[in-house]
């Protein structure tokens, strides 16, 4: 009965969780193209160029494409950042859609862009950023502005509101429906996002390379409920975005796991952190020596 129950629970959060979870960088903004725009223009006010705006259409093309080739009937919800690049990207995502495709979009300030400080002066920029490489991108921050790692701690707040959103059903998700969650927002705020949901280390991130212009980095659920970035790309791709072997093979793993169950063979999660840990036997034997050394005493007070 109880097996019973739990299955029946198990497959109703099933049918709330999104399918998948779909993080989108920006396009080409004018910045990309040359970092002297940063000098007279607030960053949160830079535009796409042209070619971030066809970057944009082609990108809600591939990701319609994706989406109604596994479900005829899906939704989508969009989460934004509020940058005028972030919100321009979407804008040209949205072109690929019908209005009843898309539940509801979401202005987001925690998956904004790292703020590097206020107008941007390049020569100095320059030699920060070189600092930066010599620091430590994640830990580094940047004068009048922020670290990885602080962007690190609003990536993890809005997640907790994105499961809340999830378990609570505040997106108003037809559990009949396929549900897909779009994040449109920046390079490092999606590899910070991946890292904290893959619990990734620092070290890990340290060589995570930034995704190009209207890359994807597509989160499918798997059969037993987990996350994997396996499911949908190859093993070069994800080499080439910086995981290792050891990264690509939990991700193979995540796939086929049941939700909350825990990866015994992934380092980072335990061996990691020691040099060497005692084997059980070998902590048994201790336990019982130290149980024979207490009766011992017991016995010669007594």
């Amino acid at each position: 009965m109880l097996q019973n129950n739990h299955q029946r629970c198990h497959s109703h959060q099933r049918h709330l969780l999104p399918n998948r979870i779909i993080l989108v960088r920006h396009g080409e903004s004018e910045g990309n193209l040359n970092t002297g725009a940063y000098a007279t223009t607030p960053d949160n006010k830079i535009p796409l160029t042209p070619g971030g705006i066809h970057q944009g259409r082609s990108c809600g093309a591939r990701l319609r494409s994706l989406l109604s080739g596994s479900a005829n009937d899906y939704r989508v919800y969009f989460y934004v950042s509020p940058y005028e690049r972030t919100r321009s990207t979407l804008r040209e995502i949205g072109r690929s859609f019908s209005r009843k495709r898309i539940i509801g979009v979401r202005e987001e300030c925690r998956i904004r862009e790292q703020d590097f400080g206020n107008f941007q002066v390049s020569e100095r920029m320059k030699v920060i950023k070189e600092t930066r490489e010599k620091f430590g991108r994640f830990y580094y921050r940047f004068p009048e502005g922020e670290s990885a790692a602080d962007v690190f701690d609003r990536v993890s707040n809005f997640l907790e509101s994105l499961w809340r959103d999830i378990d609570l059903n505040r997106l108003q998700h037809d559990a009949s429906q396929e549900l897909n969650l779009i994040i449109v927002s920046h390079g490092l705020t999606s590899r910070v996002f991946l890292m904290k949901w893959f619990k990734w280390t620092v070290e890990q991130f340290e060589h995570l390379n930034n995704p190009g212009n209207c890359e994807t980095r597509v989160m499918q659920l798997g059969e037993g409920g987990e996350y994997s970035l396996a499911i949908h790309h190859t093993d070069q791709e994800m080499l080439e975005w910086g995981l290792s072997p050891e990264m690509i093979a939990d991700q193979k793993w995540r796939a086929h796991a049941t939700r909350g169950e825990w990866n015994e063979n992934c380092p980072w999660y335990l061996d990691e952190f020691f040099d060497h840990l005692m084997i059980d036997s070998e902590d048994d034997e201790k336990e019982n020596d130290a149980e024979y050394s207490d009766a011992n005493c017991a016995s010669e007070s007594s």
